[in-house]
């Protein structure tokens, strides 16, 4: 999400990292940099002002000057005001109401306001264990409430039944009479987005607000659009009392403008990113993690917690079973291949990892892509299952065949057993140590192997 000034961030702490001493000419002119680089990433003139007012007096204290690393203190003071920038702490949901508890989700047209809500039930009904129901009150954008019933089905979600010719009014009244008899614990209030804002759009949703009474109000907001995502929300919540917001399409934002101006333009914490398109793609907003992504320090955190949500605990228990028996096959190799592009690939797991930006480039130097992934898988899946189970036998004659039944060459078969056959020795090894240790925390040791 923040590559672009990750990547800025990196290369201005690098050289003052190598630095005996600063004087105030050299913070200056890192500072200059600094705020150059949060204007290039579309944070706010305002954000980046107040940004640098904040860390230049203690860039230039006596901290710095007595320091034995000044370098590393200036990081230390822009990672503490980044923090600060993002809200500090994460802010979680809150569900201290009689139940059905209401939430409302706003947001202008094409934010991503409707699959959001989807993600929100599924993530509120999957941590917190709570009975959820959706509503739809966008009674204005063709299929709308068609789409929230459809996003129901799919993913067993409770959803309000369509009552043709009904007000958004009317509906929320029915929701809550409807949520009592279900036994629904929280009521997911979808309301009508706008191209832009204007004042009838804004004029129900405050009406609905005080029907529903809602202990979450919650802006969906593009991440992509930037400074104008940090000035629609300071619109809501000027309108309603707006208590949260969730950036959408934070997967595709080399920038991340939108998540350092929203804090301090609205004064309304971040509580969701959304980070690709399926049901499950909602991350926790943490800001002091969100931190470390944007100076290149890596959030392993967030990657473990990641791996031991997506991994299939099943397949993983009986690789360390296997493991342990001293065998380690190309089944089980293709089954630790998937699991990785289920955590969202080679890329997905980078953006987590320290130095993010040196090991992407190394990769490009080395032709490592993603194709990787789905090469080997296809190689893998040409192989009988006796070849999987014992690739020393995978001669010549059977290299041609495997290589025209998954479109590759021989080479890229080579390449593949050259691989395997490392880390089939190394996890022989592993086996007789710490792999469980590993494995308790949820991702297989060798999951890392792929990238070197």
């Amino acid at each position: 999400m923040f590559e672009n000034l990750t990547n800025k961030f990196e290369e201005i702490f690098s050289s003052l990292k190598k630095e005996p001493s600063l004087d105030e000419k050299q913070v200056d002119e890192s500072l200059r940099n600094i705020r150059l680089a949060l204007l290039e990433a579309d944070v706010s003139l305002d954000v980046a002002k107040e940004f640098i007012n904040k860390v230049k007096p203690k860039a230039l204290g006596k901290e710095i000057v007595r320091s034995t690393s000044p370098g590393q203190m200036v990081v230390k003071i822009v990672y503490d005001e980044i923090v600060s920038l993002l809200g500090s702490t994460s802010s979680e949901i809150n569900l201290k109401a009689v139940p059905p508890v209401s939430m409302m989700v706003v947001g202008l047209q094409g934010s991503g306001k409707t699959t959001t809500t989807a993600k929100l039930a599924k993530y509120l009904e999957k941590n917190n264990k709570k009975k959820v129901m959706m509503v739809s009150l966008d009674i204005y954008r063709p299929a709308a409430q068609e789409q929230l019933k459809l996003l129901g089905e799919q993913n067993n979600i409770n959803t309000l039944p369509i009552t043709e010719g009904q007000q958004p009014t009317d509906i929320c009244q029915r929701a809550i009479n409807a949520a009592k008899l279900n036994g629904s614990e929280i009521i997911l209030f979808d309301t009508a987005g706008r191209t832009q804002i204007d004042l009838q759009m804004m004029s129900e949703i405050k009406q609905i607000e005080n029907i529903i009474n809602p202990s979450e109000t919650i802006l969906v907001a593009d991440s992509l659009t930037g400074q104008v995502a940090a000035n629609v929300a300071k619109e809501f919540k000027n309108t309603v009392n707006l208590t949260g917001i969730v950036l959408t399409r934070s997967d595709g934002d080399g920038r991340g403008g939108a998540a350092l101006s929203m804090k301090y333009v609205a004064d309304v914490p971040i509580k969701f990113l959304g980070v690709g398109e399926k049901i499950e793609n909602l991350e926790v907003f943490h800001p002091e993690r969100i931190a470390n992504r944007i100076l290149g320090m890596g959030d392993i955190v967030t990657l473990v917690e990641k791996a031991a949500e997506d991994l299939d605990q099943e397949k993983l228990k009986k690789t360390e079973e296997n493991l342990k028996k001293g065998q380690f096959s190309l089944e089980d190799y293709l089954a630790q291949l998937r699991q990785m592009k289920k955590m969202g690939g080679i890329e997905g797991i980078m953006s987590f990892l320290p130095g993010v930006s040196k090991i992407k480039s190394q990769m490009e130097q080395g032709g490592i892509d993603e194709k990787i992934i789905t090469e080997n898988e296809a190689v893998i899946l040409s192989m009988t299952k006796k070849e999987r189970q014992n690739p020393k036998i995978i001669d010549g004659s059977r290299k041609k065949r495997i290589a025209n039944g998954s479109g590759t060459n021989i080479a890229t078969i080579n390449k593949l057993l050259k691989q395997f056959k490392m880390m089939s020795e190394m996890m022989k090894k592993m086996s007789k140590g710490n792999m469980k240790g590993m494995a308790d925390k949820g991702i297989p040791p060798e999951l890392f192997n792929q990238l070197k």
